[in-house]
């Protein structure tokens, strides 16, 4: 966790006041390597990724982001995903820059429309810490910013489509636009009649848990019903400032959902991800995914095998309890969509019985009823509500 000493240090003219105000974190935010060594020192690997990166990707990690660093390990979960290494700069086999595929469903410069019931507005390219594994590092590497022509163009193209029933805010980082203009744009979705569900994909809680003001929550609870999507990686993310700003979140009547990505060598054991999610649980934020690791150009090193994947999560099955367990997904290459992948529970189909395995690998029979006709007869005759 984030000590006082560390501001004291680090930061001697800043008041606790200040340090809580997420303004002057982003205001005071270190964005070139050279000043990472006043903090601590980088290893020659280190300082040869940023070189290496400066050309492709952005740095920045707020003061607080630099408080959670170990300055003795440079495995330390936070260092390694905040400061680059030189693999960034290379690709390997099946990378791509546009890795989910999306700039085909990409119909105005501020929307993705890949599913025909949910579109994702961008709604800027910055964060307050640039994740070294980004899978949308050609949308957040800065130099063509988004605004309010940009988003007025995606809400005309919501409004033209009636088919699109939730709209999720994302980027870059939503939480770095100031509570009026976001709160503008959130109450022009809510005047778009089919627009039923809202969430907010945000790390804010992680990288930036200070911009999770009372009033922030409140804000975001009067346009219910909304969900805050978060990104918890490692359980060392899990400080006391993250459990206040899900808390906020929580106790206004805000649902938050956490979206973890498996990296190779942070969180690829079972034992880390057993943590990270009963961290969660009791944060009150449900674990939704566990992302494989996309496709992305420079982020190669960071992939496991998808067997790694569904082999933690057979693993994981046996040791908690379904509320803490994540469904395992993979968004497959080029804009295949999402696919949950599962350890196999089934060992052979049966008209009489089917062979069933658990997650300690016994085998039980479940016998089939010997009707197999399951239609609804209401079905035919139910209209669903109008919204």
């Amino acid at each position: 966790m984030p000590s006082p000493s560390f501001r004291r240090r680090y930061f001697p003219q800043a008041s606790a006041k200040q340090w809580g105000d997420w303004r002057w974190q982003m205001q005071n935010a270190v964005q070139h390597w050279e000043a990472l060594e006043r903090f601590f020192p980088l290893t020659p690997e280190e300082r040869a990724g940023c070189l290496a990166a400066q050309k492709h990707f952005r740095l920045r990690l707020t003061p607080y982001v630099l408080s959670l660093v170990d300055p003795h390990h440079p495995s330390c979960p936070i260092r390694r995903q905040a400061i680059p290494l030189p693999q960034e700069a290379h690709c390997i086999p099946g990378d791509l820059e546009d890795p989910l595929g999306e700039e085909k469903y990409r119909p105005v410069r501020a929307l993705l429309h890949r599913y025909a019931d949910r579109a994702l507005l961008l709604c800027t390219d910055a964060c307050p810490m640039y994740c070294r594994h980004c899978t949308r590092r050609r949308l957040t590497r800065g130099g063509n910013p988004l605004g309010e022509g940009e988003w007025a163009r995606a809400l005309d193209y919501i409004r033209a489509n009636p088919g699109i029933r939730e709209v999720i805010l994302s980027g870059g980082e939503p939480g770095l636009l100031a509570d009026e203009v976001l709160e503008g744009l959130l109450k022009r979705l809510r005047d778009i009649k089919h627009v039923e569900i809202i969430r907010l994909g945000s790390r804010s809680p992680v990288t930036l848990p200070m911009r999770i003001t009372p009033p922030f929550a409140r804000m975001l609870r009067r346009y219910a019903p909304l969900f805050v999507v978060t990104h918890f990686n490692h359980p060392k993310e899990v400080t006391p400032e993250a459990q206040r700003a899900c808390a906020r979140l929580v106790d206004a009547g805000v649902p938050v959902e956490n979206q973890a990505v498996l990296l190779r060598g942070l969180n690829s054991s079972a034992r880390i991800l057993e943590a990270l999610f009963l961290a969660c649980l009791r944060m009150r934020v449900r674990p939704y995914y566990l992302h494989q690791m996309d496709v992305a150009q420079g982020a190669g090193h960071w992939r496991t095998p998808l067997r790694w994947g569904v082999g933690l999560m057979q693993e994981l099955g046996a040791r908690v309890s379904g509320l803490a367990l994540p469904a395992f997904a993979v968004d497959l290459p080029g804009g295949g969509g999402k696919l949950r992948l599962a350890p196999e529970g089934v060992v052979a189909w049966g008209e009489k019985e089917t062979l069933l395995k658990n997650p300690e690998g016994r085998h039980y029979s479940y016998p089939e009823p010997l009707e197999d006709d399951c239609h609804c007869p209401y079905d035919a005759i139910w209209t669903a509500p109008s919204h």
